[in-house]
């Protein structure tokens, strides 16, 4: 899995948080779901090359083994998140981390358990990036949501308040005036696949 084009924005990368355990879900790790003909972590990546990504840094957590075994993520960063039991935070933090040595300016956020999510929605974030500074949010009828943009100005903030299930959550209440929000509700459906209910919005052999 490579970009298909060159990068719209060189010095942005994807950072994909994959490492969810899905408790309510069986213990099933997010990543290995399917839906449309595809396992969640292939589609959440493809659609960060799609959006124009110069790389993608995908997280892994729970069945971090059977994910690189199962998954199509050739061309993307693996980075093992080993305490990824501790939450979200702890898979931001890892990701960040694994950016830290490269040149990327930008890390554009997305979570594996959105699948409503392609990239349309991504590119949209994506061309808002404005610099090290920046700091964007997709918004659906108004709301934040994801993905995220986060300019590298921002990064070590972001770290630190990172903790539990939170992200980048209190980090963008305490800057919320500094947020560039980009509606996105007509391109996507940012719903999340937590419960068992949920799964019935997924369609593992595809649409019919």
């Amino acid at each position: 899995m490579t970009p298909d084009q060159a990068p719209s924005h060189p010095r942005v990368a994807g950072l994909l948080l994959a490492a969810g355990g899905g408790r309510r879900l069986g213990g099933r790790p997010k990543a290995l779901l399917r839906h449309d003909g595809a396992l969640l972590v292939e589609r959440a990546a493809r659609a960060l090359w799609d959006a124009g990504c110069a790389r993608v840094h995908v997280v892994l957590g729970a069945g971090a083994e059977e994910v690189r075994g199962r998954a199509e993520l050739s061309g993307c960063v693996l980075v093992d998140n080993p305490g990824w039991g501790e939450g979200m935070g702890s898979s931001l933090r890892a990701g960040l981390r694994s950016l830290g040595g490269t040149d990327a300016r930008g890390a554009l956020v997305g979570l594996v358990d959105q699948p409503g999510i392609g990239p349309e929605a991504y590119a949209r974030v994506l061309d808002a990036f404005s610099g090290e500074a920046s700091l964007v949010s997709a918004a659906y009828d108004g709301r934040r949501g994801h993905p995220v943009l986060l300019g590298v100005a921002h990064w070590a903030g972001v770290a630190g308040a990172a903790r539990g299930d939170r992200g980048a959550r209190e980090y963008l209440r305490a800057h919320s005036a500094e947020i560039r929000l980009v509606e996105c509700g007509d391109v996507a459906d940012a719903y999340d696949v937590d419960t068992g209910a949920d799964l019935g919005r997924l369609r593992p052999g595809g649409a019919h």
